[in-house]
């Protein structure tokens, strides 16, 4: 018996020796194998996955104090790698200067290192698993981090989670080409690395894991969710070790919200959902007007810092990561005027430097306006209506997650990230109901997310639902042709040619399957095989030449359909799992044929009385 490989890559004319009977032909390489759930290779991916995820945890602590090191030297004059807010700098309006040199030092690395280090890295990770098989090339392991470190150590108003989530995700991605596994293993170990990456920032797996299936995996199978739930589980444990077990964003114990505020917080997530759709539009037409300046886009970077610059003069706190901001506005101790002009000035700063090219995050700026405006809008329904119970901390909360799930579509990640970021279990039916609202005005607003406009407009299709497989839950035998019209091993090409001609019923198919004189299936020949120059008296037992590609009456659709890829064939045979016998015929137009059920569950309207 020739390798499997060998039986394969013969797809109309092999050379195999005729197999007697359908039995040894089950048991050796044609009949599709369902795989297991997991197995030994999940095993091993999820033993990478939790040395990545360390890896990954370790990197977002050294970037962390990367990042404060350079903060303390750029705005303090001294060398400590503590993790600071650049608000308290006394330089005056040599505060402008700052991001202006740092971001050169970006533009540089991005032309003469890799062009990929541009952007919060979500977006250019999503297109390379789409459409280069997961490969992030390994220079961008390193140069993201640094102008990343760069970018935010010199004010830029981006968060160090998106650096670090594209690292860990371009490490991962490193991983999986020096070692080898296939492109849907590499994938894995780039979404795990990148969930590591989230978790290890804001102690918050559960929501990494989300994030990943949402924006990255693209599926949800356990031989992709384990190994991504490991490293995410893996990576905060490592930032449990560094920074402690405490949430991210503090806040005191919150109230059961009642039913008039709980209408209110949904209300306020549909208002954050058409901000999303505003926010998304001003960034990249930002990200437009940069396009048609008549300079090198190397420069753009420090063209964006001058705004990062003027507006951390006018106001510091819209400078740096802003965690401390997130925290006082969700804590309710910054609200009102003061917080509604932080958040325009951070709005302005980083809407313009992200637009601009530079290396920055996300999630943070968003969080802050999104937190803001809710913080904003909530004091507002206190006044005007005190009698609902708005609570201005939960509407700080939900303000920050509804703003998120609308920009980026990532609903689930959205809720369990403000719970994990901030251990307040009454919150949860709040930002249930707002980040839902979000998600749905967003989506009836605008096609794409600030994650996926940017590969959109470079001509890529990225889905935004995953369902499961329509041909995987259909079973072969409701779809296969029947009742087989099969020819005979011993049957002479006279004979058949004679049949074909008289345009017997069912001589029409463009396939037939032969059987030997106990029933068993020996091959199938084409119409073509029947009808090429071969002489009247040649036997059909003779133009077999590979073994049957079969699959049984309970596999599924998908099955079949991976069998007819694999052998190259636009037809097989369908066989019972008990008996082995001839059951039908399954062709390319059946499977076609089945996606009318789909269609017509889809579109059809109910018009039957209940």
């Amino acid at each position: 018996m020739k390798p499997d490989h060998e039986v394969r890559g013969a797809a109309t004319r092999g050379g195999l020796p005729v197999s007697p009977s359908l039995g040894p032909t089950l048991d050796a390489l044609h009949v599709p194998r369902e795989p297991p759930l997991v197995d030994r290779r999940v095993v091993w991916i999820c033993a990478l996955c939790i040395a990545l995820a360390g890896a990954c945890g370790l990197i977002a602590q050294g970037l962390t104090r990367l990042i404060g090191l350079i903060t303390n030297l750029c705005f303090y004059g001294r060398w400590s790698t503590s993790f600071v807010s650049p608000a308290d700098h006394h330089l005056g309006p040599w505060v402008i200067g700052v991001p202006v040199a740092g971001a050169i030092l970006v533009g540089v690395m991005a032309r003469y290192g890799s062009k990929a280090i541009r952007g919060h890295g979500i977006p250019e990770a999503m297109e390379q698993v789409l459409y280069n098989q997961s490969r992030i090339p390994a220079r961008v392991t390193f140069l993201k981090p640094l102008s990343a470190a760069i970018s935010i150590g010199t004010g830029g108003p981006f968060g160090a989670e998106g650096p670090i989530i594209a690292t860990g995700g371009a490490l991962g991605s490193l991983i999986g080409q020096l070692l080898p596994v296939t492109g849907q293993e590499r994938k894995v170990l780039l979404s795990a690395g990148a969930a590591a990456g989230m978790s290890a920032t804001f102690g918050s797996p559960v929501s990494a894991v989300l994030l990943a299936v949402e924006l990255l995996l693209f599926e949800y199978r356990p031989r992709s969710l384990i190994p991504v739930a490991l490293a995410a589980a893996t990576a905060n444990a490592v930032r449990i070790a560094f920074v402690g077990s405490a949430p991210v964003f503090a806040m005191p114990d919150l109230a059961q919200p009642g039913g008039g505020a709980l209408a209110f917080y949904i209300l306020l997530g549909a208002i954050l959902g058409v901000a999303s759709i505003g926010v998304t539009r001003i960034v990249y037409a930002v990200e437009d007007a940069f396009e048609k300046l008549p300079i090198h886009w190397m420069w753009w970077p420090a063209l964006g810092a001058i705004a990062v610059g003027v507006c951390g003069f006018f106001a510091p706190h819209s400078m740096g990561v802003g965690y401390d901001n997130i925290d006082r506005i969700v804590g309710g101790s910054l609200a009102g005027r003061a917080m509604m002009v932080l958040v325009i000035w951070k709005f302005v700063s980083w809407s313009i430097s992200l637009g601009s090219g530079t290396s920055g995050g996300t999630l943070a700026p968003l969080f802050t306006i999104g937190g803001g405006i809710g913080s904003a809008l909530a004091a507002g329904a206190i006044t005007l209506a005190p009698s609902l119970g708005v609570d201005i901390r939960i509407g700080a909360l939900v303000g920050m997650a509804a703003m998120f799930a609308g920009a980026s579509r990532a609903l689930l990640a959205s809720v369990v990230f403000a719970f994990e970021t901030t251990r307040q279990p009454l919150g949860m039916l709040p930002l249930l109901g707002g980040c839902s609202a979000a998600f749905l005005v967003s989506c009836m607003g605008m096609r794409n997310s600030i994650m996926t406009e940017k590969i959109a407009r470079r001509g890529a299709r990225v889905l935004g639902e995953y369902v499961a497989d329509f041909l995987d839950q259909i079973v072969a035998r409701d779809h296969a042709s029947k009742p087989v019209i099969a020819l005979q091993a011993d049957d002479t090409l006279g004979v058949v040619r004679a049949r074909i001609h008289a345009r017997e019923p069912g001589m029409a198919h463009q396939g037939f399957p032969v059987l030997d004189g106990a029933g068993d299936l020996v091959g199938v020949v084409t119409r073509r095989d029947l009808l090429d120059g071969h002489p009247d008296d040649t036997r059909l037992q003779a133009l077999i030449r590979r073994p049957p590609v079969v699959v049984f009456e309970d596999s599924s659709l998908r099955e079949a359909a991976d069998q007819m890829t694999r052998a190259g064939v636009g037809r097989v045979p369908v066989v019972s799992r008990v008996s082995r016998k001839l059951v039908g015929m399954l062709t390319r137009s059946d499977l076609l044929a089945a996606h009318g059920k789909r269609l017509h569950e889809a579109e059809s309207t109910l018009r039957e009385p209940a």
